[in-house]
């Protein structure tokens, strides 16, 4: 494939990519407990307080059941662990252990590190730009439909 032929969501994907990828390698270089992309995408998710697994599920973007299995691989490293909810008997939040924390604190130190790296290779100016279109409101996905859009002049 061309490079001019990716649409926009491809190039998000490879970008994501990227930042994953050498996140996991750091990770991994450093001696920290090996995990998945789902178990990575779920720390990043977690409310400090905790989470609950439905929740967690919803924003990733995967079914229960995924974000339980990684729930349950993170608490065999004892990165998380599972406590109860005070606002419902019947619920339990997903929350960092202090090891987890650590973990969480590591990683956002790479993450630094990595969008350093990438302002020296783009740009610093090209950085920034891409951080302000991301952190633009886009507006609702449901007002996007090229359908129900009015013509462009």
């Amino acid at each position: 494939m061309h490079p001019a032929d990716r649409n926009l969501p491809q190039l998000l994907g490879e970008a994501r990519r990227w930042f994953d990828e050498a996140l996991l390698a750091a990770l991994e270089a450093s001696g920290a407990s090996h995990v998945s992309l789902t178990q990575l995408g779920l720390f990043s998710v977690l409310d400090e307080d905790g989470t609950t697994v439905s929740e967690l599920a919803r924003r990733m973007g995967v079914t229960r059941q995924t974000a339980h299995q990684a729930v349950h691989g993170l608490v065999q490293l004892g990165l998380l662990e599972q406590a109860p909810d005070p606002a419902s008997a019947r619920r339990r939040l997903i929350r960092r252990t202090p090891e987890g924390r650590r973990a969480h604190q590591q990683a956002d130190r790479v993450l630094r590190r990595l969008e350093e790296t990438l302002a020296e290779r783009i740009g610093r100016d090209a950085v920034a730009a891409l951080r302000a279109a991301l952190e633009a409101p886009w507006g609702p996905a449901s007002s996007a439909d090229p359908a129900t859009a009015p013509p462009r002049p």
